[in-house]
């Protein structure tokens, strides 16, 4: 049976950070894959996952990042990937495969935001493929690894940015439509939605269950780097010396506060015959009421939940088989 898109009152909060959430959880004997799990938030997922006694693999784009970022972390291996490149997914994905361990959560973090329009070798948009196609396929590719768990838990980080687009489906990779980098970001991060959606549907009954999360607004991470600092300040997330403003009230968090939702999501009992859900500040998150098409962007700052296009079960079956032909890997 669905899970209702309802709060359930899990007593965290915006300001949570995920060494609250990960406290008197123990993962001794759980194996843990984190994309970029190497910086910003995915990092701070790492360290709340080898905190709890978990082994934790990073796919990595840039092995020698890593490494620094990682250098005082026990429990930890990295492997290369490039999210973009299909045969650097399979490839991490057959040795991972060949290890026969079984796959306890995968966290799908790594992405890119606001990024110039760029193509992958394939011609599809970097914001599709790197934030959806490449999780899809790792995730697809993985499910032997997540079903030999008995209890798995997938967790893809997506935004409140998915306001910013629905997915066009005639049209994802902006072959036929003006290029908005905004817009690429906000599509991607609704594929993000739709595609937990459509997973937990299809492999709850192998014990495998989806979750998808928004992070909050975090400035300390790379994510940021294609973002002006003009446009930063203008959004309210730095202050006129050019600093972080940290308010959770008002969604802005630090990297600590930004993974508790994942680390929440990845490890709570309280979600225990749950999944297929979009949540944010430790908990399952409303829907919202509001039309993004209708508003301002001022009225949006001040919406909560998921949009109702990101969780229809329609777009999120259609865009699974979009994926599967567009990546070329069935499940």
């Amino acid at each position: 049976m669905a899970t209702q898109q309802s709060p359930i009152h899990s007593g965290f909060g915006a300001a949570t950070t995920a060494a609250e959430v990960i406290r008197g959880i123990n993962l001794k004997d759980k194996t843990t894959i984190v994309t970029g799990g190497y910086s910003g938030l995915g990092l701070e997922t790492t360290k709340a996952l080898v905190s709890a006694g978990a082994r934790v693999i990073i796919p990595a784009r840039s092995h020698e990042k890593a490494v620094k970022a990682l250098k005082d972390l026990n429990g930890v291996e990295i492997e290369p990937i490039e999210l973009s490149d299909p045969d650097s997914v399979n490839a991490f994905a057959d040795r991972f495969l060949a290890s026969d361990r079984p796959l306890h959560i995968l966290v799908n973090d790594a992405g890119i935001m606001a990024a110039p329009l760029q193509h992958d070798r394939r011609g599809y948009e970097s914001h599709f493929s790197i934030n959806h196609l490449g999780h899809f396929q790792l995730t697809v590719r993985l499910l032997p690894a997540l079903r030999r768990a008995k209890g798995a838990r997938v967790v893809s980080v997506s935004s409140w940015g998915h306001r910013f687009s629905p997915l066009h489906f005639e049209d994802p990779n902006f072959e036929h439509r003006k290029y908005d980098r905004w817009a690429a970001y906000g599509q991607s991060k609704t594929a993000n939605i739709l595609f937990i959606v459509e997973l937990d549907k299809r492999y709850a009954k192998d014990g495998i269950r989806a979750f998808v999360v928004h992070p909050g607004g975090i400035v300390e991470t790379g994510l940021a780097k294609y973002i002006s600092q003009d446009e930063l300040r203008a959004a309210g997330a730095l202050d006129d010396k050019g600093r972080p403003v940290i308010d959770p009230s008002r969604d802005l968090k630090t990297p600590e506060q930004g993974a508790a939702t994942t680390v929440w999501c990845a490890t709570s009992a309280q979600l225990e015959q749950r999944g297929g859900v979009y949540c944010e500040n430790a908990d399952i998150a409303p829907i919202s009421s509001k039309d993004p098409n209708n508003m301002t962007i001022n009225d949006l700052k001040d919406d909560k939940g998921v949009v109702p296009y990101a969780i229809d079960p329609e777009a999120a079956y259609r865009l699974w088989e979009l994926s599967e032909k567009l990546t070329g890997t069935k499940s």
